[in-house]
């Protein structure tokens, strides 16, 4: 069903330049339906119908970055595009904050080559 996704998306894409908000709503989109299978159901019959396009979908995220000085974080926008397609947004949320790696933990004979400079 994913690849079903991709399809359409990639389809309704094609009427948009790269590079402009709208494509860039159809490539969120395929990243959350990648990552949260339970959506992929709902998104893939709500693509077929021309009120729940991509591009309708951007003109909510244009909407709210009109009263926000003219931004939508990335959070914001990924918020926007679950609730337009009615995409629970629990424990399953893709993180939208790039949060750095945990260290790797430090074996006994671990030397820094740093520490001699």
């Amino acid at each position: 069903m994913l690849n079903e996704i991709i399809k359409k998306i990639n389809e309704q894409q094609k009427a948009f330049k790269p590079h402009t908000p709208v494509f860039y709503v159809g490539e969120q989109l395929k990243d959350i339906c990648t990552a949260i299978p339970e959506a992929r159901e709902l998104v893939n019959r709500d693509l077929d119908i021309p009120e729940m396009s991509i591009d309708k979908c951007e003109e909510k995220i244009k909407a709210f970055a009109k009263t926000h000085g003219g931004c939508a974080p990335p959070g914001e926008a990924h918020r926007i595009i679950c609730e337009f397609y009615g995409i629970p947004q629990g424990d399953k949320q893709i993180s939208i904050e790039s949060t750095p790696p945990s260290p790797s933990p430090v074996s006994k004979n671990h030397v820094d080559l740093a520490s001699f400079l």
